[in-house]
This record gives C-alpha cells, structure tokens and sequence, in this order.
C-alpha cells in the first residue's frame, strides 16, 4: 500500500523525525491539520505517545494529535 519508506504517522517510533508527505482525509481533515503546521515538506517529530494519541514537535512547538488523525498522515 506504501512505497518505499511511506507510512501513517502512527507507525513512528518516538524520537524518530519524519517529512510529511500527504494526507488521507476530507478536506476539513487536511485544513485543520494545515493550520495547525502540518504541510507536505514540513519535518515532524514524534515526541512521545499514549494510547490515546501522540505528542509531535512541528516547528519547534509541541502539539498533541490523536491515533485517527496520525494514521492519515503519510511520512517518509
């Protein structure tokens, strides 16, 4: 289903930084994940996780995203 190194966000162990690549969602999905800082090209940084979500580093600030919401995010 993805090529090479692609994968959901979800699937990034903590520590690892990652360059979003696309998204998986409605366009309100991917607008409210714009706003927030999350665009193609952009590093991210998986700072920890919970069973509930993650805590990512994006542009220097931390911001937690929930499971749903990380597994439509496709990283390489």
């Amino acid at each position: 289903m993805y090529k090479g190194g692609d994968m959901p966000l979800s699937m990034v162990n903590c520590g690892e930084i990652r360059t979003i690549q696309s998204f998986h969602g409605s366009e309100e999905i991917r607008q409210h994940l714009f706003d927030m800082g999350l665009i193609p090209g952009e590093k991210v940084e998986v700072l920890g996780e919970n069973s509930s979500g993650f805590i990512l580093k994006v542009k220097g600030v931390r911001l937690a995203l929930n499971r749903g919401l990380a597994h439509g995010i496709i990283v390489y």
